[in-house]
């Protein structure tokens, strides 16, 4: 069985993009995304393929696309999360990782058994967001606290939440 963790940046105010783009730059943070999703499934949603530009090397590419008809080099689509998972399932990974957008994090949230939230000390301008989540639903299972480097990081927490119950 697949199990899925959902992978998110969010400011202190929600916000996780602005414009089709991330509104900061992290590298510490791009290259944990990297190394966490190496070799297993990734499923996104059209906007955040596009944004992306590209498949993902190294990883199975999932987009989720309401289009049924609409195809992505190098990706495998999916018309909603559950025909997403059952491709993941499919490739016999342990673990497939739901990277965005907002729009699928709203429906993969029900799936979700691990939240890994990097949690970001600032607040920035954004039409998209993830909401913080809801201890009534999520435990926290770890926090690892980074402080920024130089004078254009950030300070950011890498949080592990897993659903209670």
């Amino acid at each position: 069985m697949t199990t899925l963790t959902i992978l998110v940046a969010r400011a202190r105010n929600g916000v996780i993009g602005r414009n089709n783009q991330l509104p900061w730059h992290l590298p510490e943070d791009l290259a944990f995304f990297k190394r966490t999703t190496m070799g297993a499934p990734i499923i996104m949603g059209r906007k955040t393929h596009e944004s992306i530009g590209r498949p993902l090397p190294g990883r199975r590419n999932i987009v989720v696309t309401r289009d049924a008809t609409r195809r992505f080099e190098g990706c495998e689509t999916a018309t909603g999360m559950q025909e997403a998972l059952a491709l993941a399932a499919a490739s016999g990974a342990p673990e497939a990782f739901l990277i965005g957008g907002t729009e699928l994090y709203r429906a993969g949230i029900a799936y979700a058994d691990k939240l890994i939230v990097t949690e970001i000390a600032a607040e920035f301008e954004g039409d998209a967001t993830f909401p913080a989540p809801d201890p009534a639903q999520w435990q926290v299972v770890s926090r690892d606290t980074h402080r920024k480097e130089g004078d254009d990081g950030f300070d950011y927490a890498r949080v592990v939440y897993r659903r209670v119950g």
